[in-house]
């Protein structure tokens, strides 16, 4: 389990938004701190990891549940 310093819900938008939405909470946060992101956006499950890859910030959790994917994302 992991602590939560901020929550980003992108439910109903579509790609790219929750990754745009993501970056911009991300900017704001220290490093270590972990952003929580809900999507409802099927594409997500893709964009999230490419995105971790890219930024250098680490991906904790990628997992769906009741039609919705959940991540935790360590800032870098």
């Amino acid at each position: 389990m992991y602590d939560i310093d901020q929550q980003l819900d992108t439910s109903g938008l579509n790609c790219p938004l929750p990754i745009l939405r993501a970056k911009k909470a991300l900017a704001t946060m220290k490093p270590g701190e972990v952003l929580h992101i809900i999507a409802t956006d099927p594409g997500s499950a893709r964009d999230f990891p490419a995105f971790a890859r890219q930024t250098g910030n680490e991906l904790l959790e990628a997992r769906e549940e009741n039609d919705k994917f959940h991540y935790l994302m360590k800032k870098a």
